[in-house]
């Protein structure tokens, strides 16, 4: 906590929400992220939570058919995975790559800002074959140019976000300050000048709350300067503009995680919980567009899966019919399930260099609902 009053003490007593969650998740000594590595694990374990690799084998074999004839088609030798969290799906993945034997990559680059979780990748790569391990190496930061397979999955939920409150007269800036006893507040302020917001931020009533992605959209240019010709997968869960600013989501998508249990104060004991923000994609494509990146694809978790041969690999593994297939049975059912991950979660495709559709997107692409602009929206609204 002392370092949270310094940082706020030192800007004058406010400091902006994206600051605040920067450190909360990130800071050395003080940051979810930063001080355990142990907030990642199998289903039914003791970590906070789960992503797609830890839940089913089925969730990397399938990628792993998607990256195969990608890495073959376009001649690419390197993968490139931002937030690669345990390393569950990198390990998998280059097994299965290597198991199928038509595409392994060369190098197999991971960037990762948490300390932390480089020491348990590094263990986990550790546990490959030599001929696999030694392919992996770690990015302190991008080359001007690269070719690449780029993989993100769950990384652009845990960016940094600004808040926003639609107040009488126009957007407020939601930050964080200290009470009268060196408590943690919350503390508004008008956005700066010149701040073009969203056109869908219409459509929210006054009072409303919601996020602005800035570090995810800077994400998104710094990938398209610096890619040169490749494709990026991007897993998450979010929305197009115009459903995540749907007036029944005024309260924003702001939320925290801790031992497998959600709650909705991100500034109760700061660098205990995960805090995350569901994606706005469509200003993810945008960011992506404006450095000159083509927009490949968009659709659920789940039509991805399907149209990549998840139920092709599932189906002989089910022939047994024993314990082991019924848990993979169940773990399928959490990635494809309308309720589950199956929808909640989307694939955003981009890239450069590629013609033609990806195969992954043939049926159910959803690119068009992309479209930020709502019906019957003027200009955008400015702070």
């Amino acid at each position: 906590m002392h370092v949270l009053r310094r940082e706020i003490g030192a800007a004058g007593g406010w400091i902006g929400f994206d600051r605040y969650m920067h450190l909360a998740l990130y800071e050395p000594g003080l940051g979810y992220y930063a001080a355990s590595a142990g907030v990642l694990g199998a289903w039914g374990g003791a970590s906070d939570f789960i992503t797609a690799p830890e839940l089913s084998p089925l969730f990397a074999a399938t990628l792993a058919r998607q990256l195969g004839e990608l890495g073959a088609s376009l001649g690419l030798h390197r993968v490139v995975e931002f937030g690669a969290g345990s390393a569950a799906l990198a390990c998998a993945l280059l097994r299965e790559l290597a198991d199928a034997g038509a595409w392994l990559p060369e190098q197999y680059a991971i960037v990762e800002v948490s300390a932390a979780m480089r020491e348990r990748q590094r263990a986990a790569v550790a546990e490959l074959p030599a001929e696999l391990a030694r392919r992996v190496c770690w990015w302190e930061r991008l080359p001007e140019s690269f070719d690449a397979l780029v993989l993100g999955n769950e990384v652009l939920d845990a960016m940094p976000v600004r808040l926003l409150r639609r107040a009488e007269h126009g957007w407020l800036e939601r930050g964080v300050g200290l009470d009268a006893d060196g408590r943690l507040t919350w503390s508004e302020r008008p956005l700066p000048p010149g701040c073009a917001l969203r056109p869908s931020l219409r459509q929210l009533p006054e009072g409303s709350v919601t996020e602005w992605h800035e570090a995810a959209e800077g994400f998104m240019r710094s990938l398209g300067a610096h890619l040169g010709r490749g494709v990026a997968l991007l897993f998450d869960y979010g929305f197009p503009a115009r459903e995540y600013d749907h007036p029944q989501r005024s309260g924003g998508t702001l939320r925290c995680h801790r031992a497998h249990r959600a709650h909705d104060d991100p500034l109760w004991e700061p660098g205990l919980s995960d805090i995350t923000a569901h994606v706005d994609f469509s200003a993810m494509a945008r960011a992506a567009r404006e450095t000159g990146l083509r927009l490949l694809g968009y659709t659920s978790q789940a039509r991805f899966l399907l149209n990549a041969g998840l139920l092709d690999l599932l189906a002989p593994r089910m022939a047994a019919g024993d314990a082991a297939s019924l848990r993979l049975a169940a773990g399928v059912q959490k990635l494809l399930g309308e309720h589950e991950m199956g929808e909640l979660f989307k694939v955003l495709a981009v890239g450069r260099g590629m013609d033609g559709p990806l195969p992954a997107f043939v049926q159910g692409d959803r690119s068009a609902a992309l479209d930020e602009a709502p019906a019957g929206a003027e200009d955008p609204p400015w702070a």
